[in-house]
């Protein structure tokens, strides 16, 4: 037998306290407590960020820190064009189909910048393609047909090298195709007739499991050597509609799918090893129809699907020493007042909400310190819609508007953290407009006066002065603003009509950034982030949506949602670290979150010893 040197080629140490992490494998001997300790697996599904949109039966690729999700279907009618793009911490759009599609495999071809999609149907029912397109991580481009039109069937492989198995005809067939980066060839049948499996593995090594035969869901598994199909040992559930991952048929891993008779949904996980099949934890949410990805079995991710109804949750499998908990929102205590339309600033752990309107215009002033609020002294005019900048003990309240008349105000208070001064005016009377900044280098831009007339005005502030700036690209209001007076990004609002675009500002002149996943106004975001590369924007209108984005400089991607659904709400804090307060559903609200970042630790446990 060998021993623990020979194998990880160090010494078990002996430590009188645990080290902050284990790495590398290490274990060693806590003298203190007598136990044998060293970091352990942990096998788990955790939450990670929604699709851009619900669908069901897309297509997959791709590892779990660049993966693909493609086409599938919107609802009971449409067929999907759609790619998101997955970075490991949300999804953004990227090019379209040339072919609206779903009933794919669950789980097709390739990585993110080499990808493949074929077959599936272009309408309600079966309406068969044998459409194959390839993507590059830009655009896809329609190349040679798939031999024999189907849908629903199992495939996996790379954009050169890629395998389809079974599927649907419309009936159920044995039909096998292997693609060479040019042409699709019939090969060898597999052995049981069916649809609606997962695929996984090589052109040369390629598993099939589960599935739809003529009598309802099976367990039924075959490989496949890149000639013949041989049977393999079953699944411990049988299902079909299933998804898996895995980029060899000796590690793969399915989950979720449904049993008929009788209907029921699925949760199980399974991992292969290449010689049986084991029982791993659960999916959260029982779902079929949902898409895999190329990814590994100890890494992999399940997105979309119907829960049973369409559904744009995202999970994360991972089989490692880290013990990782989701980024997600989490409630906070309460406003003192529900309020709408009113603003923040300052850190998730000290933050300022001001001003607002609940059927009355407000001038109150709270304050957060990570726990609870307190009232704070208020603002000498009563406002709302107004930019709120700076931190908690040192703001800015710039504009705003007190109807009537129907117009945008001039007005700037400051505040020291106890109590509000009046402050040089703006050049621009304003309302809806959104700033940035401290009190001696602050920034506010677009806005409206009056409320329906959309501006582009810019203005800097000293601490002295306010001066007029290069004015915005896209005039605009009702939109939200993150990071500093020479790195800013201005998001969403609205034009004349409702906006998706990003500017960004260098302190001289304006570019135009990443395209918001969604259409966005009456939003939060996290006013304090250091600069134009770091953002999360969260809430807002149409539909007072739970919808986060987070921006990186160059794309928007989603993340968690909010768990309550707002418009005209308050933002605080930084993209990892933002706050969320007060807003509209349909009355006006009080409640409060807090944004917390994934995180990972090492799993640290203790050993038998004999």
């Amino acid at each position: 037998m060998s021993t623990y040197r020979e194998i990880v080629g160090k010494k078990i140490k002996k430590v009188s306290s645990d080290p902050s992490s284990g790495i590398d494998g290490e274990m060693w001997y806590n003298s203190t407590t007598g136990t044998l300790r060293g970091p352990a697996i942990v096998e788990a599904w955790s939450s990670g960020a929604p699709l851009v949109a619900a669908r069901s039966s897309g297509a997959g690729f791709g590892i779990s820190t660049a993966a693909v999700y493609a086409g599938g279907q919107t609802s009971p009618g449409p067929m999907g064009s759609d790619t998101f793009e997955y970075n490991g911490s949300g999804w953004a759009t990227g090019g379209a189909l040339n072919t609206a599609r779903n009933e794919m495999g669950g789980i097709t071809a390739g990585i993110l910048t080499a990808g493949l999609v074929f077959g599936g149907s272009t309408g309600p029912g079966w309406t068969g393609t044998n459409a194959t397109e390839e993507y590059n991580g830009t655009a896809w481009t329609s190349v040679n047909n798939l031999a024999t039109t189907v849908s629903f069937m199992g495939g996996s492989g790379i954009q050169t090298a890629a395998f389809s198995a079974g599927g649907r005809t419309p009936s159920n067939t044995n039909n096998s195709q292997e693609y060479d980066g040019t042409n699709w060839s019939n090969g060898n049948n597999i052995n049981s007739t069916r649809q609606s499996m997962a695929g996984m593995g090589t052109q040369t090594a390629g598993i099939i499991a589960g599935g739809e035969g003529p009598g309802g869901g099976t367990n039924s598994t075959e490989t496949y050597d890149g000639t013949n199909w041989t049977a393999a040992p079953n699944l411990g559930t049988a299902r079909y509609r299933l998804a898996g991952s895995g980029s060899a048929s000796t590690a793969c891993l399915v989950f979720g799918g449904r049993y008929n008779p009788p209907a029921a949904d699925k949760t199980q996980a399974e991992s292969f090893d290449g010689t049986s099949w084991t029982e791993k934890a659960d999916l959260s949410t029982a779902t079929q129809q949902l898409s895999g990805n190329r990814g590994t079995s100890s890494s992999a991710i399940a997105a979309g699907g119907l829960a049973p109804s369409y559904t744009a949750a995202t999970e994360e499998w991972n089989s490692s020493t880290n013990t990782i908990i989701a980024a997600a929102w989490a409630s906070g205590n309460s406003m003192n007042t529900a309020r709408a339309y009113v603003h923040g600033c300052g850190l998730q752990t000290a933050a300022l909400a001001v001003s607002g309107f609940n059927g009355t215009v407000q001038n109150l002033t709270e304050e957060y310190d990570g726990t609870s609020w307190t009232e704070s002294g208020d603002m000498g005019t009563s406002r709302y819609n107004v930019a709120a900048l700076g931190v908690q003990t040192a703001a800015l309240s710039c504009g705003g508007r007190t109807p009537p008349p129907d117009a945008g105000q001039t007005t700037v208070e400051q505040y020291n953290g106890s109590s509000w001064t009046s402050a040089p005016s703006l050049n621009n009377a304003r309302t809806y407009l959104s700033g940035v900044g401290t009190v001696t280098a602050g920034l506010v831009a677009m806005g409206a006066n009056p409320r329906s007339t959309a501006s582009n005005h810019v203005e800097e502030y000293n601490g002295t002065a306010w001066s007029e700036q290069t004015n915005m690209s896209t005039a605009r209001w009702r939109g939200a603003a993150s990071g500093i007076q020479t790195s800013a990004a201005y998001m969403g609002g609205t034009e004349p009509s409702a906006s998706n675009k990003t500017e960004e500002y260098d302190g001289s002149s304006w570019t135009t950034g990443g395209v918001l996943g969604a259409t966005s106004y009456f939003q939060g975001s996290s006013t304090n982030t250091p600069g134009s590369d770091s953002a999360l924007n969260f809430g807002g209108a149409p539909n007072t949506v739970t919808a986060t984005e987070g921006y990186d400089g160059t794309a928007w991607s989603t993340r968690p949602g909010l768990g309550t659904g707002r418009e005209a709400l308050g933002g605080a804090g930084t993209s990892p670290a933002a706050l969320a307060f007060g807003g509209r559903n349909p009355g006006y609200i009080a409640n409060t979150e807090e944004f917390t970042p994934a995180t990972e630790t090492v799993n640290i446990e203790d050993f038998a010893t004999s």
